[in-house]
Formats: structure tokens, C-alpha cells, sequence
């Protein structure tokens, strides 16, 4: 059955497929988040790739053609991420018109990464050891990436995000004012005010130490970690930019906070990471502070889309960050 988001988008992507000069024998809509996503199957050889149109108002394309930059960077490096590809004119990305929704989106065409979600087989995983395991997986591949952004140079003109004191607890947070949430009280919102303050100042004592401030993926939780036996390779870095390895690392855990047995997860997670590259104690101990605040960040993310109804996850989210802040205390 064809969905309406099919019908809209579809033209457009094959529009976008012909600048990049291939022909598709399938074109299969995947879903309608933060950018619209499409399975092709190359007419020429039968490979899969995933065609991505992205919304208009997150990035410029010099923010854009940055993401493909440091993805084509990884995968040198030995990383398994989807290798971007480029158009026939040599470009990483074309524009379309999306005439239903008056909109231009650029679009971007990478090779398919081939798996199952981490998050799905965690999800229905009855061993928790398992599930602390694979957690060490996620760990392993941060710390390649970070090892990766550490000793690489971006080129000139390279462009993203800065999640810093500023972009996560400035007066215009990047991913939106999260005391602005509605479904905040006036007593809640005026803590989580006081509470940005004082995480604004922390962060600005910590500074930008270059051992935990680089390029790192900003969203590297368990669904975007792809399975393959024993290959693990890492998608959407839509979000990625300049940021704290600890904000990673929050990304990563935050999910599964109110799992019964998240201190195995947690430390699952750090035993695969420190397997590849080193973070000190004192470093480390700053991860309760990362994750109070990588859960106020997903309340600002959900005020930016009033599209979307409320759920049960976000009232949950909403009474776990206002508990923990109500008597968190920065640890710098």
C-alpha cells in the first residue's frame, strides 16, 4: 500500500536519482522523520543504496556536504558508516522541489548499510549480561570514531553544529529551548531554568579539552548501530558536529536510564570503549552531568516539533529530568 508520504515524496526522489545517474528497479519508502528516506536497488548492479531528502530549515548544504566529508573520512579509515556518493556533475548533493509541500530539499544518495538495528536485538534480548555485552560494541565504535575525529583535520570550509557550553546551554540551544516545553509547570520551568545556568557555567570551567572535544556523532544510541553477524557499522550522522565525548557518551545511554540493570549497561559500555582509546576517571565521573543534560536536550528537541503529540515517553522524560534536577548538584 502506497502512503501519502510516498505519493508526495517519490517524484521528487527520483528526480534526485537521475542527477546521480541511477535508475532504479526498486524504490522503497522507508519513513518520514527527520528527513525522508528511501531503499533503491542500482538498475546497474543490483546494489543497494539509501536516498536521503533532507528537511530544509536543519542544515545549509556547506553543513551538509561537511557531514559527507567526515563520513568519507571514517570509512577510509576502516570505519563501517555508509560511503557517500556523488552526483554526476561531481557534487555530494541536488536540490528538488517538493511541489505538495512547497518545499526545496537537498538530497543525498549513500550506499545501504546492511543489518538489524542494535536496539531491536537488545530490545528482545532476555539476558541482560547479552545485552551489557553488545552494549561494549557501541563503546568500541565511539571510541574508533573519536580516535578517528581526534587525529584528522577538517578541510578548509568544514561546517557543523558546535554542541559547546553555548549550542547546549545557551540562550538558543541548538536542539531548541527546552524550558519553553509545554508540558512543563511554571515551578518546573523556572528549576530548569536556574539549572541551565549553572550546567552553562560548568561547562564553560570544563573548557574544550582536546582528549574529549572533537567531532563526535551526537546521536549514537543503539538504533544507529547496524548488526551483520559479526560486523557493526554506524548510520545517520545527521546530528553530528564539535562536542564533549562525555554528550556521546550520554547519547548513547540515555535510552536505557530506567532499565533495571542500566549499571551494566553503562559499564559494559565503558569497558568496549576504554578497549580502544582511554578516558581518564576524572573525565569519566563527568557522565551524570552529560546525561541531565542530553535529556534536556531531547525536551528542546520535542518543543521544536509541536507536530508531534505528546507521548508517555516524553511525560516520562519530562519527570526524570526535573527529579534529577531538582537536587543535582555540577561536579565542576
Amino acid at each position: 500500500m502506497i502512503t501519502e508520504a510516498e505519493q508526495v515524496y517519490a517524484p521528487a526522489a527520483r528526480q534526485a536519482l537521475g542527477a546521480f545517474g541511477v535508475e532504479p528497479t526498486d524504490l522503497r519508502f522507508i519513513r518520514l522523520a527527520e528527513n525522508v528516506t528511501f531503499r533503491v536497488t542500482d538498475a546497474r548492479d543490483g546494489s543497494p543504496l539509501v536516498l536521503r531528502l533532507h528537511r530544509p530549515w536543519y542544515h545549509d548544504i556547506v553543513a551538509l556536504r561537511s557531514e559527507h566529508i567526515w563520513t568519507r573520512a571514517l570509512v577510509q579509515a576502516g570505519i563501517a558508516a555508509p560511503e557517500p556518493l556523488l552526483t554526476q556533475a561531481g557534487e555530494s548533493f541536488t536540490q528538488v522541489e517538493i511541489a505538495e509541500t512547497d518545499e526545496r530539499r537537498w538530497v543525498g544518495l549513500a550506499r545501504w548499510v546492511e543489518g538489524e538495528m542494535l536496539a531491536d536485538v537488545i530490545a528482545r534480548e532476555t539476558d541482560t549480561a547479552a545485552s551489557a555485552s553488545r552494549m561494549a560494541h557501541v563503546g568500541a565504535i565511539m571510541a574508533a570514531l573519536h580516535n578517528q575525529a581526534t587525529g584528522w583535520t577538517p578541510p578548509a570550509g568544514f561546517q557543523r553544529q558546535v554542541l559547546d557550553a553555548d549550542g547546549l546551554m545557551g540562550p538558543k540551544p541548538f536542539w531548541g529551548p527546552f524550558w519553553d516545553q509545554a508540558i512543563l509547570s511554571h515551578g518546573e520551568r523556572d528549576m530548569l531554568l536556574g539549572m541551565r545556568y549553572r550546567l552553562h557555567a560548568a561547562l564553560t570551567r570544563y573548557g574544550k579539552p582536546a582528549r574529549t572535544f572533537s567531532l563526535i556523532h551526537a546521536d549514537l544510541h543503539p538504533s544507529n548501530v547496524v548488526i551483520d553477524g559479526a560486523r557493526a557499522a554506524v548510520i545517520d550522522f545527521d546530528d553530528s558536529g564539535f562536542g564533549w565525548h562525555q554528550y556521546d557518551f550520554a547519547a548513547a545511554l540515555t535510552a536505557y536510564q530506567s532499565h533495571p540493570d542500566f549499571a551494566g549497561f553503562r559499564d559494559g559500555f565503558i569497558a568496549g570503549y576504554r578497549s580502544i582509546r582511554a578516558i581518564s576517571d576524572e573525565d569519566l565521573g563527568l557522565l551524570p552531568m552529560f546525561l541531565l543534560i542530553r535529556d534536556m536536550a531531547i525536551l528542546g528537541w520535542h518543543h521544536q516539533r509541536p507536530e508531534l503529540q505528546q507521548t508517555a515517553e516524553l511525560s516520562r522524560l519530562k519527570e526524570r529530568v526535573c527529579a534529577i534536577a531538582a537536587d543535582f548538584e555540577p561536579p565542576i
